[in-house]
């Protein structure tokens, strides 16, 4: 009976307006910025890198590498299998559009969190249910905000940590047959660990080991790519092929397809979600659309470098499923057999994990060769490979939830005391461990069908929130690219709101600049600073 409640809310949830809106919202983003996910790309790199930090905030990198927690998580993995298991090679390429679409929908959504952002006990705090209260005129914006915080702490603190740690325990078992319930104890030790000790705790342990496992998870796909490099051209042609319906094996799947690569990708980047905005608020900049470029950028890492190599190694395996969508007399998915196309359940059951052994045998195959035979039961160096890469994507995304889960509390707690503020985030957090621990015992179906309800829900209200207030972040990038242009760098952009314009961006009006008038940082904006 629950599941079967789980089941009607997420369609009702992920719909098609929802799926066809954000496309329709990136595009019209993206002509509205001038494609700026194109044209900023080398400044989005050197802003990346930028080291500007306070006791109350965090760096820009430190910000992209909290995001990137949230982000690279078990969607590059196991989300990218599922969606080439129900749509075929082409929902690769609706994935990259998804992650070039959404990079301008989460430039905007990132700087509208820098611009509303708040200082909340020491602390620097934003996101969507801060800039719906302060930015939205009327009594909506306080209601949209209230509902956007209550969705998100349910979502991070039940609903999506077992996506993780379902992930991570069918890894461990896969590879080493380690029970789940280890796993799952583990776990909660490491997790309690990290997230008592808050924002600096969680951004440390992201910035130490999101970068190293995103490079190395890179570098393994590229390997597998150059031993199997005459077959990459074909595989190209193929998923494009197969992304227009123009590959006969893969035909009349066109709708599946397009519709599972947007909601995989919206998964892997979360670009609309409202996740992105609460660590971007968290960095110390200058001007919030030197954020919002860093963000950008976080899609392009996440889904066109990580989620392309998972892709890539599938389908250099030659064994992945693809259904069309309807099903049999028995109610399972019809199966498209064709060439190379392997069949792991020939019942058609979509398991969720399992498909991660699809990224398993494209690695063992590169190592084994012509000899290489797909054996579900083989543990190689593909699924030890896969279960460390799944342990430290998916740990580090449960650690952006607990901050995320964090930031929202601390939305609904700021008129309350102190103590009673932080009796409540101990028991979000609380609460975040005890549902990763059960995600490890649960069937995987379930854990994702739970993780798309927390997912959608938060979008719908995000995309709702940032319709209404494009237009701050949208001239905010206006004055950023007239600072470059009039400064001769970005370097020296300050943001200086008109109070009539944004009286409620309070930190930027009030806030920011006392504290550089206290310190004679003000002096660092003029560009011949560096002369004297």
């Amino acid at each position: 009976m629950f599941n079967e409640l789980v089941g009607f809310l997420n369609d009702l949830v992920w719909s098609k307006p929802l799926v066809y809106g954000l496309l329709a919202t990136g595009i019209i983003f993206s002509l509205m910025l001038r494609f700026s996910q194109v044209r900023h790309i080398k400044e989005m790199i050197r802003l990346m890198f930028q080291g500007e930090k306070s006791p109350k905030g965090i760096s820009s990198f430190q910000a992209i590498a909290l995001s990137l927690a949230g982000r690279v998580g078990t969607g590059n993995i196991v989300g990218v299998s599922t969606a080439i298991f129900i749509g075929g090679p082409g929902a690769l390429f609706w994935m990259w559009a998804t992650a070039f679409l959404g990079a301008s929908t989460a430039f905007i959504e990132s700087t509208l969190g820098q611009i509303y952002k708040r200082e909340e006990r020491g602390e620097y705090r934003g996101g969507p249910a801060y800039y719906m209260e302060y930015g939205i005129k009327g009594g909506i914006g306080k209601v949209l905000g209230i509902a956007f915080a209550i969705i998100t702490i349910i979502s991070m603190g039940l609903l999506l940590p077992g996506v993780q740690s379902n992930a991570i325990a069918s890894g461990f078992h896969n590879a080493w047959g380690i029970p789940y319930w280890v796993v799952g104890v583990v776990l909660a030790i490491l997790l309690a660990l990290i997230v008592f000790g808050g924002l600096k705790s969680i951004a440390k342990v992201a910035t130490a080991i999101v970068p190293f496992m995103a490079i190395l998870y890179i570098i393994m796909a590229i390997v597998v790519i150059v031993m199997n490099i005459k077959e990459v051209p074909d595989l190209f042609v193929l998923i494009f092929k197969s992304a227009f319906n123009l590959e006969a094996s893969f035909g009349g799947i066109l709708g599946a397809m397009i519709e599972i690569g947007v909601k995989r990708g919206l998964y892997s980047n979360e670009a609309g979600q409202g996740t992105g905005p609460h660590a971007a608020a968290a960095a110390e900049v200058s001007h919030p659309a030197k954020q919002g470029l860093v963000q950008s950028f976080s899609v392009y890492i996440d889904t066109l470098f990580v989620c392309t190599a998972t892709g890539l190694i599938i389908l250099l395996s030659g064994t992945y499923n693809t259904t069309n969508g309807e099903v049999d007399g028995n109610g399972m998915p019809s199966l498209l057999y064709n060439g190379d196309v392997y069949v792991q359940s020939v019942d058609g059951t979509k398991d969720y994990s399992g498909t991660a052994m699809y990224v398993q045998a494209g690695i063992d195959k590169a190592f084994a060769g012509a000899d290489y035979v797909f054996d579900p039961a083989y543990s190689g160096f593909g699924s030890y490979f896969v279960a460390i890469a799944l342990f430290f994507f998916a740990f580090t995304t449960i650690l952006a939830y607990s901050y995320m889960g964090e930031t929202n509390v601390a939305y609904l707690t700021r008129n309350m005391s102190a103590s009673t503020s932080k009796i409540f985030m101990n028991i979000m957090r609380t609460m975040l461990i005890f549902a990763t621990v059960f995600g490890t015992i649960r069937t995987a179906e379930l854990a994702w069908d739970l993780g798309d309800l927390g997912v959608g829900a938060m979008a719908w209200l995000n995309i709702i929130g940032i319709w209404i207030l494009f237009k701050p972040a949208v001239a905010a990038l206006k004055d950023y690219e007239k600072q470059m242009k009039e400064k001769g760098s970005g370097k020296y952009a300050l943001f200086t709101p008109d109070p009539k314009v944004l009286p409620e961006a309070k930190f930027w009006l009030e806030d920011y600049p006392d504290r550089l008038r206290e310190t004679g940082e003000i002096d660092s904006f003029n560009p011949s600073y560096d002369k004297k």
